[in-house]
């Protein structure tokens, strides 16, 4: 299975992969909406959250809502999601996310448009 892994000692900060990712998730350019999140940690060092597809949240989901695609991604079924968020407040790295304009958590899905906006590197396709 191929996850979105990071680099965060690349990172530069200039968000191109929340740009990528809510553009695909949304087709939108708000990026308070997008499955990573980098945020500054100071001294120009940041932190790159995104999910690492371990699917911790798949056991913990009552609507049994989550499931693991056919390339073993951790995926949402938004027809059968109720909308209680257990998932995003069991994450162990906290990448399930909400947003007020979204009805339900929302996550990556490893589709890879980040990585291909990322100008340095910082955040990649990888093997596991």
């Amino acid at each position: 299975m191929k996850i979105v892994a990071t680099k965060p000692e690349l990172c530069i900060g200039c968000k191109a992969c929340e740009e990528a990712c809510v553009k695909v998730l949304f087709k939108d350019t708000d990026t308070e909406k997008s499955a990573i999140v980098i945020t500054e940690l100071g001294d120009d060092k940041f932190d790159i959250n995104v999910c690492n597809q371990c699917g911790e949240c798949i056991e913990i989901c009552p609507a049994q809502a989550i499931y693991r695609n056919k390339n073993g991604v951790v995926m949402i079924d938004g027809d059968k999601c109720v909308h209680c968020y257990a998932c995003a407040g069991f994450c162990p790295t906290l990448s399930m996310r909400y947003h007020k304009e979204i009805t339900g958590p929302f996550k990556c899905i490893a589709c890879g448009a980040c990585t291909r906006a990322c100008p340095t590197g910082a955040i990649y396709m990888e093997e596991v």
